[in-house]
């Protein structure tokens, strides 16, 4: 099985291009996998088309990963041909994850028809933005040109039922948070049932998870995201405290069969490319 290790910036991530480079170039220097930005509307992190691109100009190397870019609410068309041409432009280096779109204070960005769900306007939306890419005229559209990886392969996030169904029935790989490795067991063979229903099957090696570390205590905005998504649970249970108990937990999470990590500090760190030596020291030793 072979162990990656990405790093993401975090919803705070800084805009400034001089830190936005030294971070990137570090992450490249440093030989971490990859670089994902999430998107947030209302924090400082990056728009992950833009910035990720950005990221691709100044790396050869380095994969580049959205996470989580939000699906439904979107034209699957423009989403196409801006994955494509981000794709194109990377030499082929890009990795995609949608989500539902977790912030509820943000889904008004995303609108969707009153009358329509969420999942099933995302459930529309992906097998849309399949089509696209794979070069189909979809209602006289041809998105072009097409991207370098063929095919581009999409990664659902979530961490309820319904998110590891749909990556099941869905998707090519499934990325998850803010759960326990025994959790994340069960949740990885809903994965699999669900795709084996749907006739289909998913990479062993296509599941991840994102873990956020705390250099000290976990930050207060943190513990109310944890109380919100997960009532009950200890967020010391799912946010490790320190570098040593992080490689301890991502150990867990590879017993229990996942392969992709996409680790980010808690809080923004006040330097990057420092922060990064360190993460450096204690995670990439369990690349494989």
């Amino acid at each position: 099985m072979k162990i990656r290790i990405g790093v993401s910036l975090g919803i705070d991530g800084d805009t400034d291009p001089s830190a936005l480079a030294e971070a990137v170039a570090a992450m490249e220097e440093l030989r971490f996998d990859s670089l994902w930005l999430a998107e947030r509307i209302t924090t400082p992190t990056p728009d992950p088309v833009p910035g990720l691109g950005f990221a691709a100009a100044l790396t050869r190397r380095l994969k580049l990963g959205t996470g989580v870019m939000v699906l439904p609410g979107r034209n699957p068309a423009v989403v196409s041909k801006q994955l494509a041409t981000l794709d194109r432009l990377s030499g082929g280096r890009l990795l995609v994850t949608f989500g539902l779109g977790g912030e509820a204070s943000e889904r008004a960005a995303f609108p969707i028809p009153p009358d329509r769900r969420r999942g099933d306007v995302f459930d529309e939306s992906l097998v849309l933005v399949r089509r696209y890419v794979a070069g189909e005229a979809v209602d006289g559209v041809v998105v072009g040109p097409p991207p370098v990886q063929r095919p581009l392969e999409f990664w659902v996030a979530g961490t309820v039922p319904a998110a590891q169904r749909r990556a099941g029935r869905l998707a090519d790989g499934w990325l998850t948070s803010l759960i326990t490795p025994d959790e994340a067991r069960r949740g990885r063979e809903v994965v699999e049932a669900e795709a084996e229903r749907a006739g289909r099957r998913v990479d062993p090696e296509h599941f991840g998870v994102s873990v956020a570390y705390a250099e000290k205590a976990i930050p207060a905005p943190l513990q109310a995201t944890i109380a919100a998504r997960r009532p009950g649970v200890d967020p010391a249970t799912l946010v490790p405290v320190g570098l040593p108990a992080a490689a301890a937990l991502i150990r867990d999470y590879v017993a229990a069969g996942f392969s992709k990590f996409v680790v980010r500090p808690a809080a923004p760190p006040a330097d990057w490319p420092e922060t990064l030596v360190a993460m450096a020291a204690e995670f990439l030793p369990l690349q494989a």
